[in-house]
């Protein structure tokens, strides 16, 4: 159902993948807009579970586009440094595709709420905690979670070639290598 990567040797494990999901702190949500046009939004979400999650306002494109078809993909790139004199990137990246379903449990949507707290804020559950507690109880926040039915990382050649010194020179500092 879903292609393989025609560059295969610069895919990342499955693990690779899922740490830069854990570890990022935005990507950028593909949905089917309206009239078949594709509609990207960034947004702050949490990995966990094997699920994204995120949350929004209780109403709006993002939302409609959801309702509609549930089908969707996720994008994170967790490193992009230009090469200007190589004409290339060295990058880190995942796309994740899969379903995304409004939450309508309380109990979850709360889970979710908390999770993003806990990432963003970290330390301070007497900020997020009444903020969520309010948010909630007003309907002025909607979660989703995407459940993930195919995950592809990919580095560029420059990464892999930078891995590839690492290697060879396992007793030099990371940064002489490169």
């Amino acid at each position: 159902m879903f292609p393989k990567m025609r560059r295969a040797g610069q895919q990342l494990s499955a693990e690779e993948s899922r740490a830069i999901l854990r570890g990022a702190k935005s990507g950028v949500l593909a949905v089917c807009g309206e009239d078949g046009y594709p509609y990207t939004v960034p947004l702050n979400f949490a990995y966990h579970d094997g699920k994204i999650v995120f949350h929004s306002a209780s109403e709006g494109h993002k939302l409609d586009a959801i309702r509609r078809c549930g089908k969707v993909s996720f994008c994170v790139v967790a490193q992009d440094e230009v090469m200007p004199k190589e004409l290339t990137c060295a990058y880190l990246s995942v796309i994740a595709f899969g379903r995304a379903r409004i939450v309508e449990e309380p109990a979850r949507q709360a889970e979710i709420a908390v999770l993003l707290g806990e990432k963003y804020s970290p330390g301070y559950p007497e900020i997020y905690r009444p903020a969520i507690d309010k948010a909630l109880a007003a309907r002025k926040m909607v979660c989703v979670e995407i459940s993930i039915e195919h995950l592809t990382g990919k580095c560029g050649r420059q990464v892999l070639i930078r891995r590839q010194r690492r290697q060879a020179e396992p007793d030099k500092p990371a940064g002489l290598s490169d």
